[in-house]
């Protein structure tokens, strides 16, 4: 029951239901320690003893009992107030928290029948936490409710904003941990709410957990005093509430009020902008919440501080099984709940407190929003072969791959904004990396001042654009996971900013894929353009292809790698990825001019296959060839097919066969990876015995990992970027990386000793030309025209 104290215009909440309310806390907090400490006994109807003690005790208390306190606090409000919430747990470890309160509302045994409302479902629920078979120690994909991997220290924030994005009635609350809050992501994070539409978004109620500690050190923002606090997020934007202390009963009354308080000041700002009298950017409240680090757990252990201090942050008791004093002291612990006051005798939540929570999908573990894959609909796609290029004439210039793409991007957002269910996500790089062409459809979305002078900026748009990689990252991923589709545009050799995220996001996708309660989410489509090969401009620090090998350590089932040759290619790959659902989708194009090798139904089928013989540059038709050209990515295509051509005027007999990978996983073996083939199939391309000159976007070792164990590995010769790079022209970055034209001529020739003394007078042209273009370049500043204008020979 809540009153309306007319003198104050506060809500003020009953007694009777604080008191329920700090039971339902107290009931949280006892199946956390149960989760941590017990194997059986899970109602304490017994003496404690070593046996109900799990023989090794993982997991973490600290941040715990603050989270089960935001939670009930949580659910009143939803209750109160019908909200649509997501809770997202932003601290490390906070796994017992979620996992408890999902379990008294009901959705943890929906979900896992076994884990029963009794007490045999509570020792189940005991038992499983950090147990081999069980579940992880922070909030996983196992948890319901979730959308936000526990590892995942500094991306909460990021991942709450992704999730509000389009969903207007939603409000995401986002637990930040004090420790991740010195995350270089999370403290950048505090600015997005210069991107939130209060018309067209949901809402974002961050929830700063200060409880003063990380793992062995205090934390930042709980030593530097209220004032400097307050000043520091008014400097960021938002109005701060603070509630702090460690009287239960007095922080329910305080929290509860100042919740209904922020409740209706959301409301009023939302309420405001629809009816368009807002004309400044709101200032979205939070709350600053200073409770002790594992509030409520033992104050001391062998004399030395616990409770709000950091040795509460993982096990305080960790030897309980085998020393009696801690054993007490542990049962102590669990008494000091007074489980009997909220379970009836089967183990039961009693039902006034079951009661206090929300219910169905209000309830923030039954959330469709955290499984996302419940609410995703198929984007409408216009005909990407609409967009393609006429290449009438192989190697026909073409203005930028990625130019095109835009076009069919730009498309997308057409058709899918009554949807809102697609955005384009990028660290300021969307026209640099030439995808110009979305702006005719959409502009940037943008809250903050603006001025006469300023371009492509609007509240409602459908591209964001924030200089920092750890931001798009994470708002795409929270917008992915809560059931809708983007892409992330960025420069190749700063997506490694995100290695970190990009790495979680696949761990989640692997293990969601593997519960079948989990619904599968739209694909991480990732665009690395301005990329390696075509940085000269911009010099050393701007090149590097390392993503790939990173990409190539998570689990085949999840990771696709596409290295499009040209225009054409890029579209069909580009419809195949947004169509996509539950992976990571990794695509390398250019944005500068560059030849054009397929028309575009041989590009359909090329992409399709994700391999294959291009007969029109192979000479080696009805015979075996003497050497096999293969080649992946746009600028490695450019100069395989430039020396091919070489080759073939100055050795006209010689058996050339030209194989070209879109697809990087058709590398490895049907058993490594789905797309992978067959040894037979790859033979068939590669040959058994015959030299293998092999062009490749990234580090060359890539390839040699992918195919270390075919039948002819050992004759692949693969040439790559090897860390070598400045400022200088585009073919001399190939030039510098042994992968220009004269370079692979020179690698077939000396890999083919039986053509004799014929290939001497050639060899030396190939190394004079390489020396021609070292001084030429120096000298003007560019190519030699032989490089420029040169073309295929149709």
């Amino acid at each position: 029951m809540e009153n309306q104290n007319s003198k104050k215009g506060k809500m003020e909440i009953a007694p009777e239901l604080l008191d329920k309310m700090d039971a339902y806390w107290r009931a949280t907090n006892y199946l956390s320690v149960g989760q941590i400490y017990l194997r059986d006994n899970p109602l304490m109807r017994q003496p404690l003893k070593a046996e109900h003690i799990k023989p090794m005790l993982l997991g973490h208390w600290g941040t715990t009992p603050g989270q089960n306190f935001i939670y009930v606090h949580l659910n009143r409000i939803i209750k109160k107030y019908d909200l649509n919430m997501l809770y997202v747990s932003g601290p490390g470890h906070g796994g017992p928290a979620l996992v408890g309160s999902t379990y008294l509302e009901g959705t943890y045994s929906e979900i896992y029948p076994a884990i029963s409302q009794d007490e045999e479902g509570l020792r189940k629920l005991f038992t499983q936490f950090s147990f081999p078979g069980g579940i992880p120690s922070h909030v996983s994909p196992e948890c319901p409710g979730s959308i936000h991997e526990g590892g995942e220290l500094g991306y909460s924030l990021s991942h709450a904003f992704g999730a509000a994005f389009d969903n207007p009635d939603l409000i995401v609350s986002c637990v930040v941990g004090d420790g991740e809050a010195e995350t270089g992501p999370l403290a950048t994070a505090w600015h997005s709410n210069k991107f939130l539409n209060p018309v067209m978004d949901g809402t974002v109620l961050p929830i700063l957990h200060l409880n003063g500690y990380k793992i062995a050190n205090p934390t930042i923002l709980a030593r530097i005093g209220h004032t400097e606090l307050e000043q520091l997020f008014l400097g960021y934007g938002w109005k701060p509430y603070f509630i702090e202390g460690d009287d239960p009963m007095t922080m329910h009354r305080k929290m509860a009020e100042l919740l209904d308080q922020v409740i209706e000041e959301i409301k009023t700002i939302k309420e405001n902008a629809a009816q368009g009298s807002a004309t400044e950017r709101p200032q979205w409240p939070m709350i600053i919440l200073k409770s002790p680090k594992g509030w409520t757990g033992p104050k001391f252990v062998d004399g030395l501080p616990v409770e709000n201090h950091f040795r509460s942050h993982q096990v305080p008791l960790p030897d309980a099984a085998s020393n009696p004093e801690h054993l007490k002291q542990l049962e102590d612990w669990f008494k000091s709940y007074r489980p009997e006051e909220f379970f009836d005798e089967q183990g039961l939540l009693l039902r006034e407190l079951a009661d206090l929570a929300p219910e169905g999908e209000r309830r923030m573990g039954a959330n469709p929003h955290a499984n996302g894959g419940l609410l995703l609909k198929d984007l409408h796609m216009p005909d990407f072969r609409k967009y393609g290029l006429d290449v009438s004439l192989r190697g026909k210039m073409g203005n930028g791959d990625t130019r095109v793409l835009g076009e069919f991007a730009r498309d997308i957002i057409k058709l899918n904004r009554s949807q809102r269910n697609f955005r384009i996500f990028g660290p300021d790089e969307t026209l640099s990396n030439r995808l110009n062409s979305v702006f005719e459809a959409t502009s940037r979305q943008w809250e903050a001042e603006t001025m006469d002078t300023d371009e492509l900026l609007e509240k409602d748009g459908r591209v964001v654009e924030m200089l920092s990689e750890h931001q798009c990252e994470g708002w795409l991923e929270g917008y992915l996971l809560t059931g809708r589709h983007g892409l992330f545009n960025c420069y190749e050799a700063f997506i490694h900013i995100i290695d970190s995220m990009f790495n979680q996001h696949a761990k989640w996708l692997k293990v969601t894929a593997e519960l079948p309660w989990r619904r599968k989410i739209a694909s991480l489509n990732i665009l690395l353009a301005s990329h390696v090969w075509r940085q000269d401009h911009n010099g050393f620090t701007h090149q590097d292809p390392g993503f790939l090998d990173v990409v190539m350590n998570k689990k085949a089932e999840i990771i696709r790698v596409y290295l499009p040759p040209d225009a054409n290619c890029l579209l069909s790959v580009m419809d195949h990825c947004f169509r996509s659902k539950h992976y990571v989708n990794v695509v390398v194009a250019g944005k500068h001019p560059a030849p054009q090798w397929l028309p575009m139904e041989e590009a359909v089928i090329h992409c399709a296959k994700g391999i294959g013989i291009w007969t029109w540059a192979s000479n080696d038709n009805g015979t075996e060839p003497d050497v096999v050209m293969a080649c992946a990515g746009d600028v490695p295509t450019l100069e395989t097919l430039a020396a091919v051509s070489i080759l073939r005027e100055k050795l006209p007999d010689l058996k050339i066969r030209v194989v070209n990978v879109v697809d990087l996983m058709k590398l490895q073996t049907d058993t490594a990876h789905p797309h992978g083939l067959t040894d037979a199939d790859f033979d068939m391309l590669f040959t058994k015995t015959k030299p293998v000159i092999f062009a490749f976007h990234g580090y060359p070792w890539l390839v040699h990992r992918l195919t270390y164990n075919r039948t002819n590995h050992v004759n692949f010769h693969v040439r790559g970027y090897k860390e070598e790079g400045t400022i200088t022209t585009a073919f001399d970055m190939t030039v510098l990386n042994d992968m220009d034209r004269f370079h692979l001529v020179q690698d077939v020739l000396d890999r083919l000793p039986n053509l004799g003394d014929e290939v001497a007078y050639l060899k030396q042209e190939m190394q004079d030309k390489l020396i021609e273009h070292k001084y030429y370049i120096r000298k003007n500043g560019l190519d030699m025209p032989e490089i420029r204008n040169w073309k295929w020979k149709n």
